[in-house]
C-alpha cells in the first residue's frame, strides 16, 4: 500500500484524507458559528441574537422538557406522514416505471405536486382536513410523496438492461426480473428517494405547524416570535435545522452501507 511521508511518519493516505475532511468540517462550522456570534454583537438588528444566547435558551428549553414535548407534538404528523409517502410512494413509483399505462396516468399528476407551491395549498387543506393531525400529515405527504415516487420511478425505468436482458435468456419470468433484477438494481435510488422524501417532510410538517394550528416546533417559534424572544425562537429553529441534518446523515449511512458498497470503498481508499 502506499503511504504518505508526513513529518517523518507513515500516515495511510486514507487516514489523512479522512482527517483533512474532519479539519474543513470543523473549520466551517467554526467559521459559521463565529460570524453569527459577531453578527449578533454588531449588533445587525434587535432580533437577531448571538450565538452563545442562543444556545444558552436552547440548553434552557432542553432541561425544561419544553424542547421534548415539542418534538413529541412534531414528531407524529411526521412519522404518520412519512410512512404513508414511503409505503404508497415506493409502491406507485414502481407500478409507474414497470406499467405505461401507470405511468401516463400517474407521472403529471406527481409532477404539477412536486412543482406546485406547498404554502399556497394549506389554505385548501385546511378547509378540506380541519387544522387537526389528518391536515398536517397530509401536507407532509404533498411534499414527500412526490420526491418518493419519481425517484422510484425513475430508478425502475433506468434498470440495467443487460441484466434484465440475461434473466429473460435464462427463462426468467416478469415476475423473477422485476424481483430478482430490476428492484434490488434500483434499489439504491430508491433509497435515495426516501432520504430527500424525509428532508422535504421535514419541511411540511414545519409549514404545517406555522400555517395551520400552532404546535409542537412551529407552536414554539411562533410563541417565542410573539412575544419578542428572539433567542428562543432562534434555538427552536435551530433544533430542528439540526435534528433534520442528523436525521438526514444517518439515513445518507444507511443508504451507503446497505445500497451503495460502492461508495463505501470510495470514501475509505
Amino acid at each position: 500500500m502506499s503511504r504518505t511521508l508526513v513529518d517523518s511518519v507513515y500516515i495511510p493516505p486514507e487516514t489523512s484524507s479522512f482527517d483533512t475532511m474532519i479539519i474543513w468540517r470543523t473549520i466551517s462550522v467554526l467559521f459559521v458559528f463565529g460570524s453569527w456570534e459577531i453578527a449578533g454583537r454588531i449588533p445587525i438588528s434587535i432580533a437577531f441574537p448571538t450565538f452563545f444566547e442562543t444556545m444558552t435558551a436552547l440548553f434552557e428549553m432542553i432541561m425544561d422538557g419544553r424542547l421534548a414535548h415539542a418534538y413529541f407534538e412534531t414528531l407524529k404528523p411526521l412519522l404518520v406522514g412519512v410512512g404513508i409517502s414511503a409505503g404508497f410512494g415506493v409502491l406507485i413509483g414502481t407500478s409507474m416505471g414497470l406499467y405505461r399505462s401507470v405511468q401516463w396516468l400517474g407521472e403529471p399528476i406527481f409532477i404539477v405536486m412536486q412543482a406546485a407551491p406547498m404554502a399556497a395549498l394549506i389554505p385548501l387543506v385546511t378547509f378540506v382536513y380541519g387544522i387537526g393531525l389528518a391536515a398536517k400529515v397530509c401536507a407532509v405527504v404533498i411534499l414527500a410523496a412526490p420526491i418518493i415516487v419519481l425517484n422510484s420511478y425513475k430508478a425502475v425505468t433506468n434498470a440495467n438492461v443487460s441484466l434484465i436482458q440475461m434473466c429473460a435468456s435464462f427463462q426468467g419470468s416478469r415476475v423473477q426480473q422485476i424481483i430478482r433484477v430490476i428492484i434490488p438494481d434500483a434499489s439504491p435510488m430508491i433509497f435515495a428517494g426516501l432520504r430527500l422524501g424525509v428532508a422535504a417532510g421535514f419541511i411540511g410538517v414545519i409549514l404545517a405547524e406555522l400555517l395551520i394550528t400552532p404546535t409542537g416546533i412551529g407552536d414554539l417559534i411562533t410563541y417565542h416570535r410573539s412575544v419578542a424572544e428572539y433567542a428562543d425562537m432562534y434555538a427552536a429553529i435551530f433544533s430542528i435545522i439540526l435534528f433534520a441534518a442528523v436525521t438526514i446523515g444517518l439515513l445518507e449511512k444507511a443508504e451507503i452501507a446497505y445500497f451503495r458498497p460502492e461508495r463505501k470503498k470510495k470514501k475509505g481508499s
